[in-house]
């Protein structure tokens, strides 16, 4: 029986890739075997697949290829169940894979439960295949000027309202939000934001989310009825419930609950990185970013190899730094906040915040390539004095 330390890392969004490949750099002089699990080959760049919907296409990165020479083994396929008393990984319900430690990278994904007909009528940016039958969609309805809505006024779907009416005028684009869009922003910020939108044709829908999703049109809960040809729903996320099925313990949402070095409180072999994992600072809870998930996978990378050498592992220190976001190719605006990613009074605008956003869009492929030699921060903010107390 081999005496290696069998390390098996679910997903490779951003948060597992960047684990395993630092991991594999930082145990590279111990007898370790990490394998890393993934559905796909290609790498998902979900900063951009805004982009991909509105019609454009990205680099083709291959996981494979990012992987080459760290010695990580990847295997195509997806895990369907865990065993944490075996400590077995089952993979399209017929490979089993033994594990010491387990890292459950698995991300999330835009839930289309919660509001009737989202599911049947509605497409998503839930990976690239998606976004490209959105993108389609958008194709047969360019020619008939047709009406897009967007429902879902955070980021992602400010983002992809921008980019589908600046790279296609002739259809008419509606962001319905039950919120402002950009309320987490500072006013100026939010101000220059609402201004871009409307330039470059957006309009706005707020203060009643969609009600029913029905072929044609979206019904709101405050009664409006808003035409819509094809709807991009953006509002809500989910996380895969393998780990609740598997006994590990979970909170109300069905993030896997952790301790302050990200390892689960009920299966200590088990550590849960990015947005499957409820991660809490003195100053609040993590919710599920790149900005965020990146750096839980340098840190769990580091836990592990500490662990490894019998050392001890510090607490998890993380808080937010900005909050980019682009509006088309040619202009966007970047916030800057504090640790608990309330707004700074500090924000960029137009061409500075496009180079801004788009150096900050394509740093992961980068760093894994870096990461492969050197240990890289993926990290803007540990969040200051605030993060140095403990999380009650």
């Amino acid at each position: 029986m081999s005496n290696e330390h069998q390390i098996v890392i679910l997903g490779a969004g951003y948060s597992g890739m960047m684990c395993a490949i630092r991991l594999a750099h930082r145990t590279r002089r111990r007898s370790v075997r990490i394998t890393l699990v993934n559905p796909s080959a290609r790498f998902t760049e979900r900063l951009r697949l805004h982009q991909v919907a509105a019609g454009q296409e990205l680099a083709d990165l291959q996981i494979p290829d990012l992987l080459h020479g760290t010695g990580v083994v990847f295997k195509r396929g997806r895990a369907t169940s865990i065993d944490p008393a075996g400590r077995t990984v089952t993979l399209d319900e017929t490979e089993i894979l033994h594990y010491d430690r387990l890292v459950y990278a698995l991300g999330s994904s835009t839930d289309t439960s919660i509001v009737p007909g989202a599911d049947d009528h509605a497409f998503t940016l839930n990976g690239p295949a998606e976004a490209r039958r959105f993108a389609a969609r958008l194709d047969e309805l360019t020619d008939a000027q047709g009406a897009v809505t967007v429902c879902g006024g955070g980021l992602t779907g400010i983002e992809a309202a921008a980019e589908i009416a600046e790279g296609r005028p002739g259809l008419a684009v509606t962001l319905i939000s039950r919120d402002v869009p950009g309320t987490m922003m500072g006013e100026k910020a939010r101000a220059y934001l609402h201004r871009a939108l409307e330039r470059i044709g957006v309009q706005l829908v707020v203060g009643a989310g969609a009600a029913k999703v029905l072929p044609g049109r979206i019904e709101l809960e405050d009664g409006r009825v808003v035409p819509s040809d094809a709807c991009l729903w953006t509002a809500g996320v989910k996380v895969p419930t393998l780990a609740a099925d598997a006994g590990i313990d979970t909170d109300d949402r069905g993030l896997i609950t952790v301790d302050g070095t990200l390892r689960s409180v009920s299966h200590p072999e088990v550590h849960a990185i990015g947005d499957t994992a409820a991660i809490g600072q003195a100053w609040g809870q993590i919710h599920g970013t790149c900005q965020s998930g990146m750096p839980t996978g340098a840190y769990t990378a580091d836990a592990i190899a500490r662990l490894l050498q019998g050392k001890k592992v510090k607490p998890f220190r993380f808080g937010y730094f900005h909050q980019p976001v682009s509006i088309g190719r040619r202009d966007g605006v970047v916030q800057f906040t504090h640790a608990d990613d309330t707004p700074r009074r500090t924000y960029l605008k137009g061409r500075a915040a496009v180079f801004y956003k788009e150096t900050v869009s394509g740093s992961p492929p980068k760093m894994y390539r870096m990461s492969k030699h050197f240990n890289v921060t993926p990290q803007l903010s540990k969040g200051g004095r605030v993060t140095r107390r403990a999380v009650l």
